[in-house]
């Protein structure tokens, strides 16, 4: 078959008539007032919101509605209002917003992180406002039979007008795994693929099989290529579906399997799926949520509702990590260069230490009489004194089990040091991955350089995790690479004690689990640490795995 390659960011196989979304440009001029272009961006934000309020998909809902914020802002008004300072009829008031959007986005992009995400959220906005003014919206595509979306990307608000039970899979030409594709693709459950050069050529209705699981697209498949790689799909997700419990491997050794989770609806999924408890807790989404430091009365509040379906399990809080790609604007308040490297997680306490000081307050409060085995550790701590703060501050409050992440290169290498302090460390590969690398893991054109597969990587992990074993202390992940199984079990074999994941993730990393054994696990990590890069890596890890 020929096909197609991009990066798969959501797993599964589906077959179906290409539908294209064809975005129409124009530059012709636009004549309007400011307050035609005022009323026109108060229409954008309105349709957004509406587009948020209808939308069943949770986040694309929250991403909809971000965006119906911005294009409300006050300060994005004010840029425009800087540059259409007449009360006339300008000409055209295109080159003025796109300035004013340019200039807007330009401010963003220095904050760096989170702010610079959302430049591509700014786009939308502009490119739908000068379709209002010059009225050339486009009507949503309406799907009416079983289709593969094809588009140059996939904003949430064409999410939100497509009738999405006829949406088999979406492959997009740019994008890259932290794209709003992606995340929409993920909470849909439907196979996609970003970053698909040469998707936008094919004919409308030339059939195609997507496999988002290996990133490929083949044109017009034969019925014996649909049918093996179905079964191969339906295999995996029946073994996933047959495995249940505890985790375990082959030969019966134990695995901590645990979820991710960020307010009680996560707690209650992580609960749901046979978990044994939360494995990462990110208390920064009630921060990112609110306009003001959330009362200790508030964060005891929402954090006994995510203990509340855990009684009896594990629940690993981590305490603020604001900064970089999640900044919160009453906190990370003063400009960074280069946020990734500055004041962020633990840190804070350099800059805004008492609002550290009151969450392990409201943590031990909001654990009281409630049956969980309470872990609490804190992100980006980069040396022992750090560690050994954190612990004499979370000890003087009643936390009795405390840990650090272990997503620098510094807290790996001197991890001996390190976890001596404290009780567990759990590894941010996401973090650790970009560091060791050097590579910002946001960024799509580096995506083949931000791989947790890569040997050095693996190897940074390798040797914190000698240094846990040495001191009789419990290592975890709860990055993404927690959620590949096959990296799972390589993780396993370079010595991590626990696995914490995406709910979503669990029963087909339980799954695969089940058919292998330690022993393999070990071989497949040695294989992948000797090898010259990421892809032999995962070569070497896989053929040891399938045996």
């Amino acid at each position: 078959m020929n096909n197609l390659a991009g990066i798969g960011v959501s797993p599964g196989v589906a077959v179906g008539p290409i539908r294209r979304i064809v975005q129409v440009t124009s530059d012709e001029p636009i004549a309007a007032t400011p307050r035609e272009v005022f009323n026109a961006l108060e229409k954008v934000a309105a349709d957004l919101e509406n587009a948020a309020h209808h939308i069943e998909l949770d986040i694309a809902k929250d991403v909809l509605g971000a965006q119906a914020m911005m294009a409300g802002d006050p300060a994005l008004v004010e840029a425009i209002g800087a540059r259409l300072t007449d009360d006339i009829t300008y000409p055209d008031v295109r080159p003025h917003v796109t300035d004013s959007f340019s200039g807007f986005k330009a401010a963003l992009t220095a904050l760096g992180g989170y702010f610079a995400e959302r430049t591509a959220d700014l786009d939308e906005i502009m490119n739908r406002l000068l379709a209002k003014l010059s009225g050339t919206e486009q009507e949503a595509l309406v799907l009416t039979a079983p289709s593969i979306i094809v588009a140059e990307d996939l904003t949430p608000s064409d999410t939100a007008q497509l009738n999405l039970q006829f949406a088999l899979a979406l492959v997009v030409e740019k994008g890259g795994p932290t794209s709003h594709t992606a995340i929409v693709a993920r909470g849909l459950g439907i196979p996609a693929i970003v970053g698909c050069a040469g998707i936008l050529d094919l004919e409308e209705g030339t059939t195609l099989l997507v496999d988002g699981r290996e990133g490929k697209v083949y044109l017009n498949p034969t019925d014996s290529d649909i049918e093996s790689r179905q079964h191969r799909e339906e295999a995996l997700r029946a073994r996933a579906a047959a495995v249940v419990g505890p985790g375990r491997l082959k030969d019966g050794t134990h695995v901590t399997l645990l979820a991710n989770a960020g307010d009680a609806a996560g707690a209650l999924a992580a609960a749901s799926v046979g978990t044994e408890g939360i494995g990462l807790f990110r208390t920064e989404l009630l921060f990112l949520d609110s306009q003001t430091e959330p009362t200790v009365a508030e964060q005891v509040a929402m954090y006994k509702s995510v203990f509340e379906p855990m009684k009896g399990l594990r629940v690993v809080v981590r305490t603020l990590d604001a900064g970089s790609d999640k900044p919160v604007p009453y906190i990370n308040a003063i400009h960074e260069e280069n946020p990734a490297l500055g004041v962020r997680g633990w840190r804070l306490t350099r800059t805004s230490n008492d609002v550290l000081s009151r969450q392990l307050e409201a943590i031990a409060e909001a654990a009281k009489g409630i049956d969980i085995d309470l872990w609490v550790m804190a992100p980006m701590i980069n040396t022992p004194a750090e560690a050994q703060d954190f612990a004499t501050r979370a000890r003087a409050v009643g936390i009795k089990k405390v840990g650090v992440m272990i997503e620098t290169p510094a807290a790996a290498l001197h991890a001996d040091k390190v976890l001596a302090e404290v009780n567990f460390g759990s590894f941010g590969t996401n973090d650790l991955t970009q560091y060791v690398m050097a590579s910002d893991r946001l960024d799509s054109r580096l995506s083949d350089m931000t791989t947790t597969w890569h040997p050095a990587v693996l190897r940074t992990i390798q040797i914190a995790c000698n240094s846990a074993k040495t001191l009789n202390k419990s290592t975890g992940v709860c990055g993404e690479s927690a959620a590949n199984p096959y990296l799972a079990a390589v993780l396993l074999g370079l010595g991590v004690n626990s696995l914490s994941m995406a709910p979503s993730a669990v029963s087909e990393v339980r799954g695969f689990l089940s058919t292998v054994d330690f022993a393999q696990c070990v071989e497949a990590a040695n294989q992948a640490v000797n090898a010259m890069s990421a892809e032999e890596a995962e070569l070497l890890a896989k053929a040891v795995l399938e045996k």
